[in-house]
């Protein structure tokens, strides 16, 4: 038969105690890190990644068109001049 020690139980418990306690900090300071990031970045004037493709393909649009004109406008000063 095994004998256990009270005091070597107490210390098992206590530690197990602690370990708990430092995970709950752990998770709590992750959550309070995560909502002061997220504040931070509400606070900038970030786009979104839709709206940052919307004006990229309105830029590409706009840079062909532009090539366009600039072909046509070539092409017609050939036949004027």
């Amino acid at each position: 038969m095994q004998t256990r020690n009270k005091v070597l139980d107490d210390l098992s418990q206590l530690m197990t105690n602690a370990m708990g306690v430092a995970q709950g900090a752990r998770a709590e300071a992750e959550t309070a890190m995560k909502s002061l990031i997220d504040r931070w970045l509400a606070d900038r004037d970030f786009v979104t990644r839709e709206e940052f493709d919307a004006v990229r393909a309105m830029a590409q649009k706009a840079r062909e068109e532009n090539a366009a004109l600039s072909a046509r406008i070539e092409a017609l000063e050939k036949a004027a001049g």
